[in-house]
């Protein structure tokens, strides 16, 4: 009996021992292997080089001049108050043209749409532009504009919705699958999301209108910020003003694509001004951050006085107007720089008698690549180019193969370029700025030249 408990006390006891060493060696590895070097391994990412098939270019255009309301039995009903003309080219863009409906139950007031297929790997070169001239007891004035193509957001800086205005937010979809608006409205009491600008649908081909002071009724300065899901949209304002029973003057606001530190509006037509009454006001927005704006203005006629420049201090949220109407009478640029990215436009009138018109004049992007441009048939046209930081030489070739035309453009000046209806090819040696403008006898518009769309450039694609 006791040797068998000997037995297992002593295999008890070599257990004991060995464990006691097997553990002891492990320790010792362990503490062996963290001081010892790791092996290294280095993973390069794969990385795929692709370039994404160019779609079409595809264009929406404002369509015609719009009345509220003009029949006594339906005060909510559009009706076509005058047909749009368009220009649009080069002729072998072969684009096609379809119609945006919806808006006023007939043809009549129907907009174009334009799409052309990608030629050798590159969007196809298109433009087109548009003009309207109303003359009616109730709505009066030119107004010209660009096809744009749509955007899943944008900016409408103009118009109103107090006592006079008439004015209506166009939202067009040249899609193939339905878009879903919000309208947030930008005014005195800061940033306000009604309920009639939420969740708007515009059909496939289709467009819709809201009117502004269905959105914020008795607002002198509003912004409108337009953002869409399922396809982007073209959005537009048409802004009408109606002064003691006298239509005076309509105009279609061009979008502005995104906010920005530097915004630069060539060819701002300035009056002179009747007294008591503001014929050129600037409206800004600083959207994000309470800021300061420095307000630049440079005549195009070199022997005019340039005013000394001025800072605007911007609240965040709340649109914020500067009064120009101390100009001398004359075309300008306006150049607004900014701590914090801005939107903003500028607004000038003939007059405020009968027969009066205005015009909403929309801050114009960087132009560094050839580009097609469309001029609307309209009296007075005339491209404004505003220079940047180095001199420059400036193009524009009609794309119907007529004689081109040349300017010289000194840094930080601009110039107006007198041209007839039609489109062009414009070229510069230095990224530019440009704007198409129309100035005559009752006759108002601008409207800002975007660049071509650049050739598709390949994406890295990290798997």
């Amino acid at each position: 009996m006791n040797e068998r408990r000997i037995v297992r006390v002593a295999a008890t006891s070599a257990r004991v021992v060995a464990g006691a060493a097997v553990a002891t060696a492990a320790v010792v590895g362990t503490v062996l292997g963290i001081a010892a070097p790791w092996p290294q391994y280095t993973a390069t990412p794969v990385r795929v080089e692709a370039t994404p098939a160019p779609g079409d270019t595809v264009l929406a255009c404002d369509g015609p001049l719009l009345a509220l309301g003009r029949s006594a039995d339906a005060a909510g009903s559009l009706s076509a108050a005058a047909s749009q003309q368009v220009v649009s080219g080069p002729a072998d863009s072969d684009a096609t043209t379809t119609a945006l409906t919806g808006v006023t139950g007939d043809s009549s007031g129907d907009a174009e749409a334009l799409r052309a297929a990608p030629r050798d790997g590159v969007p196809a070169p298109l433009a087109a532009a548009g003009s309207s001239t109303a003359a009616a007891t109730d709505l009066i004035g030119f107004s010209a504009s660009a096809c744009r193509p749509p955007l899943s957001e944008s900016w409408l800086i103009g118009g109103a919705s107090n006592t006079g205005a008439n004015d209506l937010v166009v939202l067009a979809n040249p899609g193939t699958v339905p878009a879903t608006v919000q309208l947030s409205v930008y005014g005195a009491q800061g940033v306000s999301t009604p309920p009639s600008g939420q969740n708007i649908v515009v059909p496939a081909g289709g467009r819709r209108v809201v009117p502004l002071a269905g959105l914020l009724l008795g607002e002198q300065s509003p912004v409108v910020r337009v953002v869409s899901a399922g396809a982007p949209v073209h959005a537009s304002l048409q802004a009408t003003l109606t002064r003691l029973l006298l239509p005076g003057g309509a105009d279609q606001v061009a979008p502005l694509a995104q906010a920005d530190a530097n915004l630069v509006i060539p060819g701002v037509q300035a009056f002179a001004a009747d007294a008591g009454q503001a014929g050129t006001v600037l409206r800004l927005l600083s959207p994000g951050a309470d800021t300061t704006a420095t307000v630049t203005l440079t005549p195009l006629d070199a022997s005019v006085s340039a005013p000394a420049p001025s800072d605007v201090p911007l609240t965040s949220g709340l649109p914020t107007s500067l009064d120009l109407s101390g100009l001398a009478a004359g075309a300008y640029t306006v150049q607004v720089s900014a701590g914090a990215p801005i939107v903003g436009a500028a607004w000038s009138t003939t007059g405020f008698g009968e027969g009066a018109d205005f015009a909403w004049y929309v801050p114009a992007p960087e132009i560094a690549a050839p580009s097609e441009i469309a001029v609307a048939a309209g009296v007075g046209a005339s491209v404004v180019v505003a220079g940047g930081d180095s001199d420059t030489t400036v193009v524009l070739t009609p794309s119907d193969g007529g004689t081109p035309v040349t300017a010289n453009v000194a840094a930080g000046a601009s110039v107006a370029i007198p041209v007839g209806a039609g489109v062009y090819r414009l070229e510069a040696g230095a990224p530019v700025r440009a704007a198409v403008s129309y100035a005559g006898a009752g006759a108002l518009a601008s409207y800002p030249l975007w660049p071509a769309d650049a050739a598709a450039s390949a994406l890295t694609i990290l798997p």
